[in-house]
């Protein structure tokens, strides 16, 4: 269904809600693995965006959804050192509530982006 959503021209993913929130956002949030792939590809859905405050994998990461964090992590332009409004990051996110598989990911990746700490 998303597939054929998004070969409507007027469809725009990255278009969000009022309360800030865009179809990636929503994906990433309840954990959607396959459509969190899909939307991306679409040119102009931005990985980091999420009106509402936190990014996309910051709440794929409150939230324990490790497919969804890996596969927003195939991204190059996601960014998981990217801090929300209130200055909380992915990894301070699964640390906190307990998703170490999550942590892992997001250190993981940290490592293996060169100028990170």
């Amino acid at each position: 269904m998303v597939k054929i959503l998004l070969g409507q021209e007027e469809v725009n993913p990255d278009n969000p809600n009022n309360s800030g929130q865009t179809s990636l956002s929503f994906a990433a949030g309840y954990g959607h693995e396959e459509v969190v792939k899909i939307l991306p590809m679409r040119e102009g859905v931005d990985p980091n965006k999420n009106n509402s405050g936190q990014t996309l994998l910051s709440l794929a990461a409150w939230y324990g959804y490790a497919k969804v964090v890996k596969a927003l992590l195939m991204r190059e332009e996601a960014n998981p050192d990217k801090p929300d409004n209130c200055g909380q990051t992915p990894l301070s996110f699964a640390t906190r509530r307990g998703h170490f598989r999550v942590a892992a990911l997001l250190q993981s990746r940290k490592l293996a982006t060169p100028g990170t700490v």
